[in-house]
C-alpha cells in the first residue's frame, strides 16, 4: 500500500496493483492534461491536472462503495472484493481518454470507427466523432493495460469499461450476484447525477480556481448513499436526510459551469483554437493510433501552436485574444445576438460569435428522468415519517425550478476594432 498526498482529500491510499496501473504511460499522460482547459487564464491557480483528479475520484469511489455496502451481505467476500476493485479501477481510468486541454479539443477527434471499439455496440461502424469516453474504452483494451489489470486484479479491462460506458457489452454474468444485477449501482458511483467524478472535480476546481460555487458537503452525501433494489436491479439510493445537500450539490455544479467553466476568457481561447484546428492550413490531428496518442498532451499542442504559421495560433500563444464587446444571459430564445454579429461583419469587423448552454442536469428534464439514465432513489428516513422509496426527481423540486436551460451568448472582436465595434453596437 502506498499513500499519495492530495490537497483536497489528504492521504490517498493505493494498492500495489493500482500503483502498477498508475505507473502505466496512459495514466501518467494525464499529468500533462489540464483539468479545466483554458480556465488557468482567468483563474491563474487552475493548473491542476486530470491525473490528480483521477486519484481523487479513486479515493472517493472506495469510500462511496464502503458506505453503500456497509453491513451488506454478499454471497462471499470475493464478490465484495471484485466489485470494489472494479469501481476503483473505473474511477482511476475514467478520464484516460482525454485529449489536450480536456474538453477543449474533443471537436477534433477522429471518427469512432477508427478506434478499437470491439466491446461497444456498433463501435466499428459508427462514423460519428469519437469522444474522450471512446478513447478511454479503447485504451482499456490496449494489450499492455489489459495485462496489468488481469495480472493484479480479479476483474478484466472489459468489466471496467462497462462501468464507464453503457455501450460496452458484458454477458459473462460478472455483475450478477444472487439473482441481482449490480452493474447499475457500480456505474452510478462513477457516472450519474450523484457520482464521485463530480464530487471530486467540483471541490477540486473550486479550490484551484478560488471560486466558491463548488463548495459541496462531500462527506455528508457519501455517508448517506444506500443500495436500492428495484425489478432485480440494484441502483443508487440517497437517504432523505441528505436531500438538501443533494440540491445544493446540483446547484453548485450549475453555477460552476455558468461562472467558471463558461468564463468569457476561457471561451474565446477555445473558439480561437477551434478556428485554427479547423482551418485548411492546419495539419494538427488527434491520432486514432493509441501509441501515438500517448504523446498528445497540452505541451505537445502548445509547441505545435508556437510553430504554426496561422494568425489564430499566434494569438493564442501571444495571449492576444479577441475581446468581448457584448454579452447576454437568459433562455435560448432570449439571447440571440446574430443580428448584431451580422451588423459588425457587414462593417468589416472580424467577429467571434459564441454561445454556451448550461443545463442543471443531463439526467433529468422537467422533473422526468431522461431516456437511458439510471434511476437514483430517495429512501425516506424514519425520522421524516418513512414512506415509499421514490425516484429522486419526485422528492426534490430542484429540477423543476431550473428546468429551462441557461444560455450565455457573446460577441468578441479583434482588439484593433474594439472601439469601432462598441460604437456601432451603441448606435
Amino acid at each position: 500500500m502506498v499513500e499519495v498526498r492530495d490537497p483536497i482529500h489528504g492521504a490517498i491510499r493505493l494498492s500495489a496493483g493500482e500503483i502498477a496501473l498508475v505507473d502505466d504511460p496512459f495514466v501518467q499522460r494525464l499529468r500533462g492534461i489540464l483539468q479545466t482547459g483554458f480556465s488557468y487564464l482567468p483563474f491563474p491557480g487552475a493548473t491542476h491536472s486530470r491525473y490528480s483528479h483521477c486519484l481523487g475520484v479513486t479515493h472517493l469511489a472506495g469510500i462511496a462503495f464502503d458506505r453503500i455496502f456497509e453491513g451488506y451481505t454478499f454471497s462471499s467476500e470475493n464478490v465484495r472484493v471484485r466489485f470494489r476493485e472494479a469501481v476503483r479501477l473505473a474511477a482511476l481510468t475514467h478520464d484516460i481518454g482525454h485529449s489536450p486541454f480536456s474538453h477543449c479539443t474533443e471537436f477534433a477527434m477522429p471518427p469512432r470507427c477508427e478506434l478499437n471499439l470491439a466491446w461497444m455496440v456498433d463501435g466499428y461502424t459508427d462514423e460519428g466523432r469519437a469522444s474522450h469516453e471512446d478513447y478511454t474504452v479503447a485504451i482499456l483494451g490496449h494489450p499492455r493495460v489489459a495485462k496489468i489489470i488481469e495480472t493484479h486484479f480479479s476483474v478484466t479491462s472489459r468489466h471496467i469499461a462497462a462501468l464507464i460506458s453503457r455501450e460496452v457489452e458484458v454477458d459473462d454474468g460478472f455483475f450478477m450476484e444472487q439473482g441481482l444485477d449490480y452493474r447499475s449501482i457500480l456505474s452510478q458511483i462513477i457516472s450519474s447525477e450523484l457520482d464521485v467524478d463530480r464530487l471530486d472535480y467540483l471541490v477540486r476546481d473550486s479550490y484551484y480556481t478560488g471560486a466558491r460555487y463548488g463548495t459541496v458537503d462531500v462527506p455528508w452525501l457519501l455517508n448517506n448513499l444506500r443500495p436500492v433494489v428495484h425489478d432485480g436491479v440494484v441502483s443508487l439510493g440517497l437517504d432523505s436526510t441528505a436531500l438538501y445537500a443533494f440540491d445544493d450539490f446540483i446547484l453548485s455544479r450549475h453555477h460552476m459551469f455558468l461562472m467558471v467553466y463558461f468564463h468569457h476568457k476561457s471561451v474565446v481561447y477555445e473558439e480561437m483554437l477551434k478556428r485554427h484546428v479547423l482551418s485548411d492550413a492546419c495539419e494538427w490531428k488527434i491520432p486514432a493510433d493509441l501509441d501515438a496518442y500517448l504523446t498528445v498532451d497540452d505541451t505537445a499542442l502548445v509547441n505545435w501552436l508556437r510553430r504554426a504559421d496561422c494568425p489564430w495560433a499566434k494569438r493564442i500563444t501571444a495571449r492576444l485574444p479577441y475581446r468581448r464587446v457584448l454579452e447576454r444571459h437568459g433562455g435560448p430564445s432570449d439571447v440571440d445576438l446574430s443580428s448584431q454579429a451580422s451588423m459588425l461583419e457587414a462593417a468589416g469587423i472580424g467577429v467571434i460569435y459564441a454561445g454556451c448552454t448550461g443545463e442543471l442536469s443531463r439526467y433529468h428534464a422537467f422533473g422526468q428522468k431522461r431516456e437511458g439514465a439510471n434511476s437514483i432513489y430517495v429512501i425516506p428516513n424514519k425520522v421524516h415519517g418513512g414512506g415509499a422509496v421514490q425516484e429522486i426527481a419526485r422528492q426534490t423540486k430542484i429540477f423543476d425550478r431550473y428546468a429551462q436551460a441557461r444560455r450565455i451568448a457573446r460577441i468578441y472582436v479583434d482588439p484593433k476594432q474594439e472601439d469601432a465595434a462598441r460604437h456601432l453596437l451603441k448606435g
